[in-house]
């Protein structure tokens, strides 16, 4: 595990410090790991009054949501194998004027993530700007670990990719296409592995509920979509996990699941602040939203808890 002082700089190299891969390769029964997206510290207020540019000067609201989230994590038992958020940690864009407090104000609550739980981070818009650039991905970096990387668990292989780079490279178009490359060596690596699973975690969904649906903000182009998808499938990937949309979604397409998670911070449907628990078995993957308070308060349902005793 990689020193305290470190938690959110876990992604370094293209893989995540916090597991050993040779001790990971192999399947060693049920897991779970929870999935968070959207803390977005600042939209709240901004939304409220309208002006999602330059209103989300008060955070309070999300400060207390996000300890929330880490209070109920820390109380599960057993312990989720890790706790990832799936971009827009905050809402303030690059260069803007509270995004640096709202950074520091969101790792002062993660940083009581309990120590045995690693922190996995997804780079969200807000993070990087809708059009990135090499600069505001090299500072989110700095801050946050590396923008795409794959790591192991338990015999199950994780993608995190940049879904900001499919959105609109057009200021950094070498990036992409390094990720891409990236993303077909990685898919190489799983199929010589062998692993019993593949699962994505990205920001922007590929689609929100259905595979041809046009595209808008919330989702990716379709020229775009189609082809990630398509390539998706082939490698066999399970699901992929997403957040953005600050509502519940999801579809499928030829087998893999398409996973879109409501916020823990601001609402923009009828959704509660919640967190989704996603159990792996051998055979599938199961996943339930909880609210933050229901799952604070009760922990996981006992269903899913049953399929996590049936050690294989």
């Amino acid at each position: 595990m990689a020193a305290a002082g470190n938690v959110f700089l876990r992604a370094r190299g293209r893989t995540l410090t916090a597991f050993r891969p040779d001790a990971e390769y192999q399947w060693k029964g049920p897991f779970y790991f929870i999935q968070g997206a959207d803390p977005q510290f600042g939209l709240m207020k901004a939304w409220t009054h309208g002006d999602t540019n330059n209103g989300d000067d008060e955070w309070g609201e999300e400060i207390k949501l996000a300890e929330q989230a880490v209070q109920a994590v820390n109380k599960l038992n057993p312990k989720p194998k890790f706790f990832v958020l799936c971009g827009d940690l905050v809402h303030g864009m690059p260069g803007s004027r509270w995004k640096k407090n709202q950074e520091q104000d969101l790792k002062d609550v993660l940083k009581n993530t309990g120590q045995d739980i690693p922190l996995v981070f997804v780079s969200g818009n807000h993070d990087i700007g809708n059009t990135p650039t090499r600069e505001t991905i090299d500072d989110y970096c700095k801050n946050w670990g590396d923008d795409y990387f794959s790591f192991w668990v338990g015999g199950v292989f994780f993608l995190v990719l940049n879904s900001q780079l499919y959105f609109d490279s057009s200021k950094c178009p070498e990036l992409r296409q390094a990720q891409d490359a990236w993303l077909d060596e990685q898919l190489a690596v799983a199929a010589n592995q062998k692993c019993k699973h593949i699962i994505v975690f990205q920001h922007i969904p590929l689609f929100l509920s259905k595979p041809d649906e046009d595209h808008d903000y919330f989702n990716l182009d379709k020229s775009v979509r189609q082809e990630i998808m398509e390539k998706f499938h082939k490698a066999g990937i399970r699901a992929v996990f997403s957040g953005h949309y600050h509502r519940n979604a999801g579809g499928s397409y030829k087998g893999l699941e398409m996973v879109v998670s409501s916020a823990i911070g601001c609402q923009l449907g009828q959704d509660t602040h919640g967190l989704r628990v996603v159990v792996v078995t051998e055979e599938k993957v199961v996943h339930r939203y909880y609210s933050l308070t229901e799952l604070g308060s009760h922990g996981i349902e006992k269903e899913l808890l049953d399929m996590l005793a049936k050690q294989k």
